[in-house]
């Protein structure tokens, strides 16, 4: 049997080729992110797929994509992702929801400080030689007020991190959030800009939120507020922004992300925020620290190399999940299948039959998919597995153990 492959995009940390390499996988590996047509020919063959924010994985794409059985999302989103035709084609999606939030919150902190104290035009100023040693319009953060727009796992961190420098802390969200630390709770989002000092941004990039922020929200900040966006470019209505900054009306911004982003390293770059005064502007680096980079490398292939070697589905974000511990002995069979009535009573009347020792077994449904792990003391024949496989709701079933 030949080595299962993986295709590792956009400078993904050594230590996911690290993780491949002892489960045996054969990597390959890109330094940038690949157009549709260019990725419909380099997952060809391909066993696991790699990529991060700035690779999109269309349902085209997947259809080329044969051999496919799991992708994984080398960072926070999935929206780069059509997860409805990966779950379609019965291919796992796993991301890394937490390991880089702490990365992401001292940059935010980090701008707060620079915003508030206008570093920006301070060392602008410097390198072109001018000294301007003057207090005017720079101020400490003790005492202001942050206001944090989306209060998840980013959200939550910040807020904690922002009190203890100081900070009083306001949050918002749409969903029911537990207040950290003496965080209060907005009752909407008017409410929240009219309060802040500064305004961060930490919603998903689903497509509803697409448009989110834009010239009706900036006229709601309090005059000479401070506005930074390290969630999703394409939430922010940019040029609205820039005619606030101009307007004199916010003071200062930070953006991490934007609508559209160079695909490569050394790209141009282009955004109506260039050129404007005590404004940050950085190359989606929120989560790109080595420590962060190195955990996530680590947290995902580990992920994917769990569900190709036992089917693991922990944390998936589109699969059923069914966190199957890694089998020690005997055989393993799992079957992903449509969620309807009588699938789970099919297998095991196949294991009756057969009068096999059933040592455990998992059940999971998501939606419309339902996912069965069955592990078993001695391997099933191959008749009883094309049984288990005939079921007219079966999508994938796959085997695993040291005898198969």
């Amino acid at each position: 049997m030949s080595k299962p492959e993986v295709l590792l995009l956009e400078n993904i940390h050594p230590a996911a080729t690290e993780v491949f390499e002892r489960h045996d996988v054969i990597v390959h590996t890109r330094s940038t992110s690949l157009s549709e047509d260019d990725l419909v020919e380099a997952v060809k063959g391909m066993t696991l797929l790699g990529l991060r924010s700035n690779t999109y994985l269309t349902e085209r794409v997947l259809d080329a994509a044969a051999e496919l059985k799991a992708v994984g999302a080398f960072c926070i989103g999935t929206n780069q992702i059509d997860l409805a035709a990966a779950s379609a084609r019965g291919v796992a999606v796993f991301n890394a929801p937490y390991s880089n939030t702490r990365s992401v919150v001292e940059l935010v902190i980090a701008e707060i400080i620079a915003l508030a104290r206008r570093l920006t035009e301070k060392t602008s100023k410097m390198h072109d030689g001018v000294w301007d040693k003057s207090a005017q319009g720079s101020h400490e953060i003790r005492g202001r007020t942050l206001g944090i727009v989306g209060y998840g796992n980013i959200g939550t961190q910040l807020s904690n991190l922002a009190e203890s420098m100081g900070l009083r802390v306001v949050f918002y969200d749409v969903a029911d959030r537990l207040a950290h630390g003496n965080a209060r709770r907005m009752p909407t989002l008017e409410a929240l800009l009219a309060e802040s000092d500064v305004v961060s941004l930490h919603v998903d990039g689903r497509p509803g939120n697409a448009g989110f922020f834009g010239a009706e929200q900036f006229a709601l900040m309090k005059p000479r507020s401070l506005f930074i966006n390290a969630a999703r470019g394409m939430i922010v209505d940019d040029v609205a922004l820039r005619e606030a900054i101009l307007s004199g009306h916010i003071a200062g911004a930070a953006l991490d992300v934007f609508p559209v982003e160079p695909k490569a390293q050394g790209d141009p770059f282009e955004s109506a925020l260039r050129g404007l005064p005590n404004v940050i502007l950085t190359p989606h680096v929120g989560g790109s620290t080595q420590e962060a980079q190195e955990e996530i490398g680590y947290f995902v292939s580990t992920k994917l190399s769990r569900f190709l070697q036992g089917s693991s589905t922990e944390l998936s974000v589109n699969l059923p999940e069914v966190a199957a511990p890694p089998l020690a002995s005997g055989s393993r069979v799992a079957l992903l299948h449509r969620n309807v009535p009588g699938v789970l009573a099919g297998v095991n009347q196949v294991l009756a039959d057969l009068e096999a020792n059933v040592t455990a077994q998992y059940l999971s449904t998501r939606g419309e998919m339902g996912y069965v792990v069955t592990d078993v003391a001695s391997p099933l024949p191959d008749h009883a597995l094309d049984r288990i496989a005939a079921d007219d709701a079966a999508i994938w079933l796959r085997t695993h153990g040291p005898e198969r």
